[in-house]
């Protein structure tokens, strides 16, 4: 199946969702190559970026999952670099 390299940049607006959101990277933790997390307390957000290396339906499961979290958004950005 081919791979594409993603960005999930994602907006977390609601700290109650962390802990589910942690759970679902780790679920794709295999697909996962890393991650940056930026806790911006002057608006009370964290931005968190995923950078995935995977089929396109994963990438989609998992930025659809994501953003179905109660106050947090999600976008996915696709490099155009297949495996």
């Amino acid at each position: 199946m081919e791979r594409k390299v993603a960005v999930i940049a994602i907006v977390v607006k609601d700290p109650a969702s962390v802990e589910r959101l942690n759970e679902l990277l780790h679920d794709y933790a295999d697909d996962i190559i890393g991650r940056m997390g930026i806790p911006y307390r002057a608006k009370k957000i964290n931005i968190i970026s995923v950078v995935v290396d995977a089929p396109h339906d994963v990438i989609s499961a998992l930025s659809g999952k994501i953003g179905n979290l109660k106050g947090v958004a999600a976008r996915t950005l696709y490099s155009g670099v297949d495996e």
